[in-house]
């Protein structure tokens, strides 16, 4: 059994002056795994002090920087959390740094609890010969460069006119998407001048996705999968080959409405002829990714071993090798979180240890837990990036209902007061952001797409943003 004893997390009973002021917590990221964290806080009967940090100027994280700019329908869920944002409760601390401008020690001397939400935005690794090769990339650098990223270089090199994208995620279909579009075709969205510019010289006609397993083991969404043929210059093209299921296969699409919507519209596109539309989108599956072949240090081609199902949905290597012409390889085989300072981490699965959204530091010999005190974790640095935006809300609610739990055990915060943390990150000169700043940056971006008829252009440099959030401090 695991302690959750306030003696086993080495945690006293608060001061009584704390039980007079509401419960001060601290959120570091302020994407939807956090901001769904504030909302099951004040949905709580707790009376709450909420401050959500943001390493960005800008809030929202994965729904600004993580979604393709033609995806608006999923951009909407800003909506939702923007009543969050606007409730009196909460307040947004952005353009900070956790573990550079403030410190876990910090945070305790103004908060009763901390709850981490950082999220995942590095690529996972794929260990496949010639991976390091130029024109090798991962998804997630492409993905930020495309959403505007302000640490991310300002140019991307899009000279390949074939180009492989290993994957059968969602991600993989982003990316594949908006290699195949052109820029004029994305120029309604938000994307800023410099993605249009590159988007616009890319010269890729052929993008080729490639999954080692079948169709039924693909993980887009039905509605992401379709919207590729949507496009008039993508022709969706499936090798009537490819498609095979096993007794596992079938199973799943017995189980699961979605897993067979998606492989009945893959079906259609393998039975169809082949149209005119000038792109080529290659959907390729039981192909397995063997070598990034390459020249002179840049990718000439990829070499893939074809696959066959085993009979559990599982797939084993035949032994039969082919080369594919491609002068580019992206990546997108899954996010990973990165290490967060004076947290336990775990390396190979890119989480902070916990349980129920408890930072867990160590097991005793006995298999009892040992917690860092009211200290929490929720969304992908809780259980690791899967799952859609929305299965945050599961994440978060569990995690507050441990922390409301622990609340009587917390050692009160020696300076709960609102303006003490503000005060701290002005003596240390750091242009933070706030929410007021938001709807500042908001208006500036929306006034930009104003003339062209876009709903916003996006700003991507930092000082700009800053310039545009928070006018007073530059």
């Amino acid at each position: 059994m695991t302690e959750t004893s306030a003696e086993s997390k080495g945690e006293v009973n608060p001061t009584s002056e704390s039980d007079a002021r509401p419960l001060r917590i601290a959120i570091v990221g302020a994407g939807p795994a956090g901001i769904y964290a504030a909302d099951a806080l004040m949905k709580s009967d707790a009376d709450v002090s909420i401050d959500l940090y943001e390493r960005m100027p800008a809030p929202f994280g994965l729904i600004r920087y993580g979604v393709a700019p033609d995806h608006p329908r999923i951009k909407g869920i800003i909506t939702a959390l923007h009543k969050v944002l606007d409730k009196p409760q909460v307040r947004l601390l952005g353009n900070i740094d956790y573990g550079t401008d403030i410190t876990l020690a910090d945070l305790r001397r103004f908060y009763d609890a901390v709850i981490f939400s950082t999220g995942a935005n590095a690529d996972r690794a794929l260990p496949v010969e010639g991976i390091d090769l130029d024109g090798s990339y991962g998804a997630a650098d492409f993905v930020s460069w495309y959403d505007g990223h302000p640490d991310v270089p300002r140019a991307w090199p899009l000279e390949a006119e074939k180009v492989a994208v290993l994957g059968v995620g969602n991600v993989a279909l982003d990316v594949a998407r908006v290699l195949a579009k052109t820029g004029d075709e994305l120029l309604p969205t938000e994307i800023p001048p410099n993605v249009y510019e590159g988007l616009k010289a890319n010269k890729a006609v052929e993008v080729h996705v490639f999954g080692r397993r079948g169709p039924a083991q693909a993980k887009f969404t039905p509605l992401e999968l379709r919207e590729l043929d949507h496009s008039p210059n993508i022709e969706v093209i499936v090798d009537p080959e490819d498609i095979d299921y096993d007794e596992g296969s079938e199973a799943a699409r017995r189980h699961s409405k979605q897993v067979d919507m998606v492989c009945n519209t893959i079906e259609q596109w393998a039975i169809r002829d082949v149209g005119a539309r000038p792109h080529k989108l290659f959907l390729h599956f039981f192909e397995s990714p063997a070598e990034l072949v390459g020249e002179d240090g840049k990718v000439k081609g990829l070499r893939t071993e074809r696959t066959q199902l085993d009979g559990t949905g599982n797939v084993k290597g035949t032994g039969e090798f082919r080369d594919w012409d491609v002068q580019a390889v992206y990546r997108a085989v899954g996010y990973l979180s990165q290490n967060i300072p004076q947290l336990p981490f775990d390396d190979q699965a890119g989480t902070v240890p916990n349980e129920a959204g408890r930072v867990l530091v160590d097991e005793n010999a006995d298999g009892a837990g040992r917690y860092l005190p009211a200290t929490y974790v929720t969304g992908w640095i809780k259980r690791g990036p899967v799952g859609l935006i929305g299965h945050t809300k599961g994440d978060a609610n569990e995690t507050i209902a441990c922390l409301l739990d622990d609340a009587a055990a917390f050692t009160a915060a020696a300076e709960p007061e609102l303006d003490a943390v503000t005060d701290f990150l002005e003596s240390k000169g750091i242009p933070f952001t706030t929410w007021a700043g938001w709807y500042r940056l908001d208006a500036h971006e929306r006034a930009l797409g104003e003339p062209q008829g876009r709903e916003r252009v996006k700003v991507v440099e930092r000082e700009d943003m800053l310039r545009a959030s928070e006018p007073h401090k530059r």
